[in-house]
């Protein structure tokens, strides 16, 4: 009779992992410009946690071969003003404004400012519908890939470092047969993140404070696009029926559940909060990844390249 194992099989990744084949490709892209490209980042409010974003965007930006300057607006109602200036100097090459600012629609206002040239974060009108409608390009002659926002696209980078994106299926369609669940669905990261692995192929639950809703392209992903319907499950029962799990809850307090988790899920957290009980989830989760900024940076930067890469073209 074999003895038993009293090793935890839960695999708990840190961002700098997987940040760093990203990092690296970057570094090596950066060594043969000419010039350096230059990161504007505009902060006009007083949140701790995006002054320690700008701060680690700034440090690695520079680390890698950028020029980031850090412009913090004194009043809120001057921040449009500096965007246009941004927008308007040949030396900026990308802007990054740190949301929330107002926290309300005015936000959404603002980021439709930032030249779409010069738009890091993909939060453009444009970016944001060819996201929405799973369009990756924005030309005819598939040459300029479209721009996707920054978090989003690093949970999906995770996804595809931790191996759930399945390679031998067909582009587009690689998390056919995953079942997600999603608690948050901010306009800014979980909207969004709902809407890129459903066009991935995943069945998602997107649920905040209010309800749940279902992303998804339909039976045999018969759909180019997700679509959303109204989901009648509890959270309980959408999360235990997943195989991935991932929280952007920016609250201190939160914690989500550890009973809810599925034995074996992916487990995930964006928030700058740790929004799982670090070591509940390591008893049932087969993968965890408690923080994922580092990995949003670098495709912040390399959101840059592409943007550089675009007007080239």
């Amino acid at each position: 009779m074999s003895a038993e194992t009293s090793a935890v099989p839960c695999k708990v990744v840190p961002a700098s992992r997987i940040a760093k084949k990203y990092t690296e490709e970057i570094k090596a892209q950066t060594a043969k410009m000419d010039h350096k490209l230059t990161l504007v980042g505009l902060l006009a409010n007083g949140d701790p946690a995006a002054k320690m974003y700008a701060s680690w965007t700034g440090k690695t930006a520079n680390s890698l071969g950028f020029d980031y300057k850090l412009i913090e607006v004194p009043q809120k109602d001057l921040l449009e003003e500096e965007i246009y200036k941004a927008n308007d100097s040949a030396d900026v090459d990308g802007i990054i404004v740190y949301f929330p600012v107002f926290g309300d629609r005015q936000d959404q206002y603002l980021q439709q400012c930032v030249s779409i040239d010069k738009d890091v974060e993909g939060l453009n009108f444009k970016y944001v519908s060819n996201m929405y409608h799973n369009i990756r390009f924005l030309d005819q002659e598939h040459t300029k890939k479209s721009i996707l926002p920054c978090t989003p696209l690093a949970v999906v980078k995770v996804l595809e470092y931790l191996g759930v994106y399945n390679t031998l299926l067909d582009y587009g369609n690689r998390l056919y047969g995953k079942t997600v669940t999603i608690v948050n669905r901010s306009e800014i990261v979980g909207r969004p993140l709902a809407a890129l692995l459903a066009n991935d192929g995943a069945t998602v639950y997107s649920a905040d404070i209010n309800d749940i809703q279902i992303y998804e392209r339909g039976d045999g992903l018969r759909l180019r696009q997700h679509h959303v319907t109204d989901c009648t499950k509890t959270l309980e029962q959408c999360a235990k029926g997943s195989d991935i799990i991932i929280t952007g809850v920016p609250s201190k307090q939160y914690k989500f559940p550890t009973e809810y988790i599925k034995r074996g899920a992916v487990c995930i957290n964006f928030s700058s909060e740790k929004n799982f009980d670090d070591e509940a989830v390591r008893k049932v989760a087969s993968m965890y990844v408690p923080m994922i900024g580092k990995v949003t940076i670098a495709m912040l930067l390399r959101n840059l390249l592409r943007l550089r890469e675009n007007r080239s073209e």
